[in-house]
């Protein structure tokens, strides 16, 4: 009887791992939060202590490849670090779960420095499924969610389904189709040579921050 039991829970495993296996991707970078880098004039201007000035030296510079260079901008235009975490409660540049630094976490509004070593604990992040589980035993799950805002895990190039490429900001249809045809990537040379053919060096250097190639 313990060896017909034993089977049975082995067949369940394995049928449980095949139907993880099978499961679709999730869209890999948080939502909620308002792109700095791809956001319209018009909507920048409504975001906290944003002005005319303010925005149109932040067109003119960006991409911001991190939001440490975004904080840089803002304390430069005499914003108080307050008034740039305000800001960051609407708007902000994902932090990448799996290499972003303890400086970019910090800059996350509220997650302090317990976060900061919760993020890096357990990397290498997956899945949204694995920092539900993982972060919520901290803070709960509404704090979780609030988290996941800030935060991407980065996109597989070769098996992204469009719902995760659409996710990146700024991705929009025209990447769906050329990320799907240039599979099998290899190399970030090849990312930089066949994506800066359609939007340029500056913006491929931008979208290669959401990406991976496994």
């Amino acid at each position: 009887m313990k060896t017909v039991y034993r089977t049975f829970v082995a067949i369940l495993g394995a049928c449980a791992l095949v139907v993880n296996l099978a499961a679709p991707a999730v869209a890999q970078v948080g939502k909620g939060l308002v792109d700095p880098n791809v956001a319209a004039e018009r909507d920048l201007l409504t975001l906290p202590h944003m002005t005319p000035a303010i925005v149109k030296a932040m067109l003119d510079k960006r991409p911001f490849m991190t939001v440490v260079d975004l904080n840089a901008f803002l304390l430069d235009r005499k914003l108080t670090a307050q008034q740039a975490t305000e800001f960051y409660g609407k708007a902000f540049v994902h932090v990448n779960l799996n290499t972003g630094s303890r400086e970019e976490i910090l800059l996350i509004p509220g997650a302090g420095q317990r976060m900061a070593r919760e993020f890096a604990e357990y990397r290498p992040w997956r899945t949204w499924a694995q920092f539900d589980r993982e972060i919520s035993k901290y803070v709960g799950q509404p704090e979780t969610d609030r988290l996941k805002q800030y935060v991407f895990i980065p996109v597989n190039l070769s098996t992204a389904s469009d719902e995760d490429i659409l996710s990146i900001p700024g991705a929009g249809p025209r990447m769906v189709r050329e990320f799907k045809e240039y599979r099998p990537w290899r190399t970030k040379e090849q990312f930089d040579r066949e994506i800066g053919k359609y939007v340029g060096a500056t913006e491929t250097a931008r979208l290669w921050r959401y990406v991976v190639i496994q």
